[in-house]
């Protein structure tokens, strides 16, 4: 006899539909998987044998095949294991089609779900990428295990939560199960408390650095002594960015499924890897093709703190996916594509002691020493960060200043601007998610970002500096995010001027860049 049920597979953030079929026939009892399965997949043999038994009902003492297709698409997982053990009761005749008559369930429902051996369902990874593809493919509706059940419905598939083999059984002979219909979970919650931007004293042009940024969705570069405030102004960003919008917290919890995790992702990333890390931890990859931090980072924040530490290779790495905003991970056995759409946020010292330029401590690094420490630090990669700033030693009377002297603006204030500011960036791009200056496509710029004489003539001078074609590009681009902060619909010279100038650092030999300003 045979029998088919449908499920669902996952390669990345993508998922593919999957037909397990299963023969029973005459012979020696045994029980084959084929279909490229691994460990997992194959171990379910005993898992499946086990939970059928001790849910009540009898285990074919048969020759099974069962076959997951397609064939050539490797099988990885535990979501195959609800499915297989249907289709062992349908082919046995305990579950419809008794009469040889294809069960009137069979491409209706998609079932996914790991079986414990009492005959319990358990969640499973990537339930959200397996309800899009079920939706896609046109099943009526998706069957989880109770704790995936939320997660999948985001999709916008009927769902149903299953807690037992027995109870699904039942619920495909006519009984109930608890439905959830509909995108549950992806209405904006609470705001999380994040650190306020007025608890960094002085470094006004670093803040408004911060503030562009985190408007338009540029890169940004911090470079100055320690203690100046670089990390303290890099973790007050993720509170002076929007909310996530539906599209982003559905793609970002399918790259963190693919990463292992479960359940919907509420709040923009912070990732903030040690400068140990290597190129593969960062863009992703090793045995099982798994997302690294930049995709980890996806409608959030990459943190590269002590940028010059981080080992030359890996830092490499990271061009790629700033300049296409994805990621190919190829291994021999499979390749992958993640996204990658993240704010790379980096701080650096001038120098291996920190002190390079400092008003009081004496720097005693030599010109070699400085040359390697910040030869790290590319030009192809600074040519693809936006915003490079200086960050000066704190003044005393900065750090002394304390209540409403002070007039530093918070973290709610700035971001009230910056969500004004992508509301006209939504306007003119015509989409909702990743709708920010920075990824505005060579083809469009000119048209979003003309520039009157005196504009061109200020950027005219900063390629006589030394910007590239790339590097005026993202000046025009920052440019245009300034000009959406003072509400101008046109970009002017003066929101030029500040453009290049929070690209100054580019302009001056990094070796002396301090004794030229």
């Amino acid at each position: 006899m045979l029998s088919r049920v449908y499920t669902v597979g996952v390669r990345g953030v993508e998922g593919y539909p999957v037909l397990v079929e299963l023969d029973l026939a005459n012979g020696l009892p045994s029980y084959t998987t084929v279909g490229l399965p691994d460990v997992a997949v194959r171990e379910s043999r005993e898992r499946v044998t086990a939970a059928v038994r001790n849910s009540g009902f009898k285990f074919p003492t048969r020759r099974i095949t069962v076959n997951l297709a397609p064939a050539q698409a490797r099988k990885q997982g535990t979501q195959f294991d609800l499915a297989t053990a249907l289709a062992v009761l349908s082919a046995s005749g305990q579950l419809g089609g008794q009469d040889g008559e294809k069960p009137e369930w069979v491409g209706k429902y998609c079932f996914v779900g790991e079986l414990a051996l009492d005959g319990s369902l358990r969640p499973v990874t990537g339930a959200l990428s397996m309800a899009v593809t079920a939706k896609q493919q046109g099943f009526e509706a998706i069957i989880v295990p109770a704790e995936n059940a939320e997660e999948a419905s985001a999709a916008g598939v009927t769902t149903y939560a299953g807690t037992s083999l027995r109870e699904v059984v039942d619920f495909l002979n006519g009984g109930e199960l608890p439905s959830v219909a509909g995108p549950a979970g992806l209405e904006p919650s609470g705001r999380r408390v994040c650190e306020d931007l007025a608890d960094v004293r002085g470094q006004l042009q670093a803040k408004r650095a911060l503030e562009v940024a985190a408007a338009g969705g540029h890169n940004l570069l911090l470079i100055g002594p320690p203690g100046a405030g670089k990390s303290m102004l890099a973790r007050r960003l993720p509170g002076l960015l929007p909310a996530l919008t539906r599209g982003e917290r559905l793609e970002l919890s399918r790259i963190y499924a693919a990463a292992g995790g479960r359940g919907l992702v509420a709040e923009r990333p912070f990732r903030a890897p040690h400068h140990s890390a290597s190129a593969i931890a960062l863009i992703g990859g090793g045995p099982a093709c798994r997302p690294g931090e930049a995709s980890l980072a996806h409608a959030g924040v990459l943190f590269l703190d002590e940028m010059a530490e981080f080992a030359r290779p890996a830092l490499e790495a990271l061009r790629q996916p700033l300049e296409d905003h994805k990621i190919v991970v190829t291994r021999a056995k499979d390749a992958l594509e993640y996204p990658a759409r993240f704010m790379l946020v980096a701080a650096s010292n001038p120098c291996p002691c920190g002190w390079r330029g400092h008003q009081t401590k004496e720097c005693r690094c030599t010109p070699q020493a400085i040359a390697k420490y910040m030869g790290q630090l590319s030009g192809p990669l600074l040519d693809r960060i936006d915003l490079q700033v200086e960050v000066p030693a704190l003044d005393f009377k900065d750090w002394a200043a304390a209540g409403p002297e002070a007039k530093a603006a918070t973290s709610a204030e700035v971001r009230r601007r910056v969500e004004a500011a992508r509301a006209v960036q939504r306007a003119r791009l015509g989409r909702d998610d990743f709708a920010v200056n920075a990824y505005i496509p060579p083809s469009r710029l000119r048209r979003h970002c003309a520039l009157d004489a005196a504009g061109l003539e200020t950027l005219e001078l900063a390629a006589r500096l030394g910007l590239t074609g790339r590097g005026l590009d993202r000046c025009l681009r920052v440019a245009r995010t300034i000009a959406d902060l003072a509400g101008s619909d046109c970009v002017l010279a003066e929101h030029v001027r500040e453009a290049v100038q929070f690209r100054r650092l580019e302009t001056l030999d990094r070796v002396g860049w301090k004794e030229n300003t």
